[in-house]
């Protein structure tokens, strides 16, 4: 699964719609509520949950995946040492990474592409990715866009 940075994860680019969603993967296996009132979709298949922000009427915004087939710029992420991956991004240009540590997980955060790894025992276990936000302080949706 490629991991495209600002857009999204393979099919899912930000700014769709619930049912653009659903004709693409179909129905989610969990379907829900946050306490902001965002629908969440969780596919147990793609190990992915994606957030509908109810105050951007309900596009896609952000998506929280595990699988160990997610790739970004070719490299795979997922079980991998964080040291390993960050060295990969390296080459890429991907050098800036705000940490925090929270009990026995780390989260290395790069603004410029909104992506966090999410690391437990030096290896990174999660990966998230946001809607880029613009100098007007707005979501840059890429859905629909040429």
């Amino acid at each position: 699964m490629k991991i495209i940075p600002k857009n999204g994860i393979e099919k899912l680019i930000f700014g769709m719609k619930q049912n653009d969603v659903t004709a693409l993967y179909g129905k989610p296996d969990r379907n829900y509520k946050d306490e902001d009132n965002n629908v969440i979709f969780a596919y147990n298949k793609l190990k992915m949950r994606l957030t509908f922000y109810v105050e951007e009427d309900f596009k896609l915004g952000y998506i929280v995946a595990s699988s160990p087939e997610l790739e970004l710029f070719g490299f795979k992420m997922i079980n991998r040492k964080i040291s390993e991956v960050k060295k990969d991004l390296a080459t890429k240009g991907i050098t800036k990474f705000t940490e925090e540590e929270f009990d026995t997980f780390e989260n290395y955060f790069n603004e410029e592409n909104w992506i966090i790894f999410q690391t437990e025992f030096d290896e990174v276990v999660k990966f998230e990715i946001g809607a880029i936000i613009n100098q007007k302080d707005e979501f840059d949706w890429k859905f629909g866009k040429k």
